[in-house]
């Protein structure tokens, strides 16, 4: 399957899992520098043909940088426009790129005329990268005019600067650094060439500390710093598990969680902490007839996500209770994290017409060849294909908990496997569906979610064994959840 267009943001993501797998960034610094060399070399007849970088400060212009340094070896004499003065130069990687350079080319600071350009053969757009976000603004916006304005062919490195704005550049040629990205086509980015620049294939494909990323850190200018209110249903025969979904989805950053629980599971879960907030529904275990009541706590409380079914217990009436609740949750536009005992409730084959909900689903290795493939695949590649296919087939995101975790919603597929093994004590698969619902009640996509869920519960859970080695218990996973947190959005610092 042809990979997606790549985001900023999965770039960034997948930067910062290669960094984490040894590959630093000078050094795709490097080897982004001499693939947009080599390209440009190939556009040029011979060394004495003129060659310009116009460059800005980021990570773009070092690329640019890198690219001089192999042009001058093989015989160029690139110039370099540089739209801000050197000391300006952000990251230290760039900085040492240009550092190599700067003694022996030709820097002018500030923006080129379009007649100063005329001479040239070939200009490198090494001005904004994947980082950029709206329209550019000056000097880069008068440096995009310059190069458009002198008629001079012009390379972009990694994506035209300005793209997706009306003051883009329009080059001929753009080398795509490992993949093309989100919203470049043949008419906006001239001939598409994809360069591979040394990041390693597990930094694409599973999860690492890059997915700290997708953690929606709150807006400034919020009038609340915490958002995303959700409810959690589950509870019957067994309390622990609501109580333990609930209070990751907390320590996973929610503003609220709210348990809807059968009486007198209800008393029990809201006897664990006095920080959970719960409400009793109906009797002992789910019926059909506790729904209503069910759909009306989801209107009322306003909830921006669901998670179902943890502790419900497999009852028939409270198999034929989640079913009926399932079906009308979907018919809503409102994330869903279905789990545990609801699992069997989601049925068989493609989502039911009125499906509207994002649904999430968290088998673990039993529950996933139960309800989710016949197959009993064994290899971990076979069962990644066979949880896509089933996850295309049934309108779902699949996180298949086990030694290696499966995480696709049909279309894009990774693994994960940072957790310890013993987090296969019960409760911990309760704790992961609570940051899943606690990252969609707050807006982030269903598979990021998953990603990212996964890979911090884990993290969390690896904490907790330092601490308690093999007597470690759900709750211990839960308290490490914040400095988990913590310390993997230091790694990603943004």
């Amino acid at each position: 399957m042809e990979a997606p267009p790549q985001s900023a943001r999965e770039t960034r993501v997948i930067e910062a899992n290669a960094v984490a797998l040894g590959v630093s960034i000078d050094t795709l610094m490097e080897n982004a520098g001499r693939a947009v060399a080599e390209e440009a070399a190939r556009r040029l007849k011979n060394p004495t043909d003129g060659v310009a970088v116009i460059a800005w400060t980021g990570n773009n212009g070092g690329d640019g940088f890198a690219a001089m340094h192999y042009l001058k070896q093989w015989g160029f004499s690139p110039d370099l426009w540089l739209l801000a003065p050197p000391g300006e130069i952000r990251s230290s990687p760039a900085r040492r790129c240009f550092e190599r350079i700067a003694s022996t080319t030709r820097v002018r600071v500030g923006v080129p005329r379009p007649q100063e350009l005329a001479g040239y053969s070939l200009l490198i757009d090494a001005m904004l990268g994947t980082g950029q976000r709206g329209e550019p603004r000056s000097p880069i916006r008068e440096g995009v005019h310059a190069l458009s304005a002198s008629g001079i062919p012009v390379l972009s490195i990694d994506e035209p600067t300005g793209l997706g704005s009306p003051l883009a550049m329009h080059p001929q040629w753009t080398v795509a650094l490992e993949s093309v990205k989100e919203g470049m086509t043949r008419e906006n980015s001239g001939e598409i060439i994809v360069r591979p620049i040394g990041i390693p294939p597990a930094a694409v494909h599973e999860t690492g500390p890059g997915v700290f990323l997708f953690y929606p850190l709150p807006d400034s200018t919020a009038r609340s710093p915490r958002s995303g209110r959700v409810l959690v249903i589950g509870g019957g025969p067994y309390t622990g598990a609501p109580a333990l979904a609930a209070l990751a989805i907390l320590r996973a950053g929610a503003e609220r969680a709210v348990v809807a629980a059968p009486q007198p599971a209800a008393g029990l879960i809201q006897s664990y902490s006095p920080i959970l907030i719960v409400r009793p529904v109906g009797s002992e275990r789910f019926q059909p007839s506790d729904v209503p009541t069910l759909l009306r706590l989801v209107d009322h409380l306003h909830i921006d996500a669901a998670v179902v079914g943890m502790g419900v217990g497999d009852a028939p009436e409270s198999v034929a209770a989640m079913t009926e609740l399932l079906v009308k949750l979907r018919a809503r536009p409102l994330p869903l994290v279905v789990d545990a005992d609801a699992l069997g409730a989601l049925g068989k084959g493609p989502p039911p017409s009125s499906a509207r909900a994002v649904c999430i689903a968290t088998p673990n290795h039993h529950e996933f060849d139960t309800h989710f493939t016949e197959l009993h695949e064994t290899l971990p590649d076979s069962r990644l294909e066979a949880a896509r296919r089933t996850a295309h087939e049934r309108g779902l995101v699949l996180l298949a908990k086990d030694e290696t975790d499966l995480l696709t919603d049909g279309n894009r597929a990774y693994v994960n496997r940072h957790h310890h093994p013993a987090m296969t004590v019960g409760g911990t698969g309760d704790v992961l569906a609570g940051v899943v619902g606690s990252l969609v009640a707050r807006g982030v996509d269903a598979l990021d979610a998953a990603r990212l869920a996964s890979y911090w519960v884990g993290e969390a859970g690896l904490r907790a064994f330092s601490a308690r080695s093999w007597g470690l218990v759900a709750t211990d996973v839960i308290e490490e959840l914040p400095g988990a947190l913590r310390d993997g959005l230091a790694r990603v610092e943004r």
